[in-house]
C-alpha cells in the first residue's frame, strides 16, 4: 500500500473560493447556453453571436425540420371525424408521384366545374423557405399541371383542405425536380401544392396550371 499525505487545512480551498469557482461555472454555462445553445438547437439568439458564427441557421433548420416532422405525422394520422364522414375520389395522374389509393365516391352525385383558366407562375425559394399555392376548385373539377425547378431539387406535398377537412392527401415527394399530371378535386375547396427548398441553394420553381378552378393564390 501507497501512503498518501493528507493536505493541510491551509492548502485547502476556502468557502469563498469554492463560491467563488461556483459562480464562475455558472456564468460561463450560461454564456455558452445564451450564445451557442439556444442558436444551434433553437434558432433562438438574443446576442446577435450565434449569427456571427452560422449557428442560428443551423438551429432554424432544425426547429424547420421539427415542426415539418410533426406536421407530417399529424397529417398521416388523420383524417379527423369529419372527412372520415365524407367518403370521396381523388387521383393525381402522374407516374412520378406516390398518389395514396383513392376511396370511391357516390357516382350519381353529379359533379360542378368551374370554368377554365391558366396560369404560370415561378417564385423563388431561399435555402429552407417554404411556399404553398392553391386552386379553388369544384368537387370533380380537373386541372392539368406541370411543375419544375430550376437551382436544385425540392420536397413537395400535393394535397387539398376545406373548411370541412383540415388534410386530403393527393402525392407527395422528396428531392424531385419537377411533377406533371391531372389534378381531380376531391371536394369543394382548395388544392395545391406545397414545396420546401432543402438544399443550400435558391431554388426557382415554375408552376403552369390550366383546368377548372375559380382561382389561384399563393399561400405562403
Amino acid at each position: 500500500m501507497y501512503n498518501t499525505d493528507l493536505p493541510a487545512r491551509e492548502e485547502l480551498p476556502s468557502s469563498a473560493k469554492l463560491i467563488r469557482s461556483t459562480l464562475i461555472a455558472a456564468v460561463v454555462a450560461v454564456a455558452l447556453l445564451v450564445t451557442t445553445i439556444l442558436p444551434a438547437e433553437y434558432g433562438i439568439d438574443p446576442t446577435g453571436i450565434g449569427k456571427l458564427l452560422g449557428l442560428t441557421k443551423m438551429g432554424e433548420i432544425k426547429t424547420s425540420l421539427a415542426k415539418e416532422a410533426s406536421q407530417s405525422d399529424e397529417a398521416t394520422a388523420m383524417p379527423s371525424s369529419k372527412a372520415q364522414a365524407e367518403v370521396v375520389e381523388s387521383s393525381v395522374k402522374s407516374p412520378s408521384t406516390e398518389v395514396p389509393t383513392s376511396l370511391s365516391s357516390n357516382k350519381s352525385e353529379p359533379s360542378v366545374v368551374a370554368s377554365g383558366l391558366s396560369h404560370q407562375r415561378s417564385f423563388t425559394l431561399k435555402p429552407g423557405a417554404a411556399t404553398e399555392i392553391k386552386l379553388r376548385m369544384k368537387k370533380g373539377a380537373s386541372v392539368s399541371f406541370e411543375w419544375s425547378t430550376k437551382g436544385g431539387d425540392v420536397n413537395f406535398d400535393t394535397h387539398g383542405d376545406s373548411s370541412e377537412i383540415d388534410y386530403h392527401g393527393y402525392g407527395k415527394g422528396r428531392q424531385v425536380a419537377g411533377d406533371n399530371g391531372e389534378l381531380v378535386a376531391a371536394f369543394d375547396g382548395n388544392h395545391g401544392w406545397f414545396w420546401r427548398n432543402r438544399s443550400e441553394n435558391d431554388v426557382t420553381i415554375t408552376l403552369s396550371t390550366k383546368g377548372n378552378y375559380l382561382s389561384i393564390d399563393r399561400k405562403i
